[in-house]
């Protein structure tokens, strides 16, 4: 029964702990409200329906909004440059296949749009919900 209770009051220990996490508190860039419905069946979003392609609205988010298909699922990041201050680099990233340059940064590492994140780089793209409803893309915060 002890060694029971043992095991009990180490579980939390061994299982608890997240070493991998991506911390996405990124203070160089704002939270605005976002909450864009993307319909794929437009001509400007149709290339969403096929992996590795991308489409870009400017009209939301702190520099707008890159949507990219995986293959697997869709991920939606802000194009605002993680790692510059928010008031000293006023254009957005440029997006290059399935990479994002930062056309502030010194370095030229790409962010991926797989994941969002470029090496070396402290913080990564900040990453935004998408939730699928038929041909609908639904972008929130």
């Amino acid at each position: 029964m002890r060694k029971i209770l043992l095991l009990f009051a180490f579980f939390p220990l061994i299982f608890g702990c997240d070493a991998g996490t991506i911390n996405y508190n990124n203070p160089n860039i704002p939270n605005y409200p976002v909450n864009l419905s993307v319909n794929m069946a437009l001509p400007q979003y149709q290339s969403l329906q096929f992996p590795s392609n991308t489409a870009v609205n400017y009209s939301q988010g702190a520099r707008g909004i890159v949507i990219f298909n995986t293959g697997s699922g869709y991920n939606a990041f802000d194009l605002a440059c993680p790692n510059q201050a928010f008031n000293t680099c006023n254009s957005p990233m440029t997006i290059d296949g399935i990479n994002a340059k930062c056309n502030c940064d010194d370095t030229e590492s790409p962010y991926n749009l797989f994941t969002g994140q470029s090496g070396g780089q402290q913080y990564s793209m900040k990453p935004y919900r998408v939730q699928i409803s038929g041909s609908n893309l639904i972008i929130t915060n």
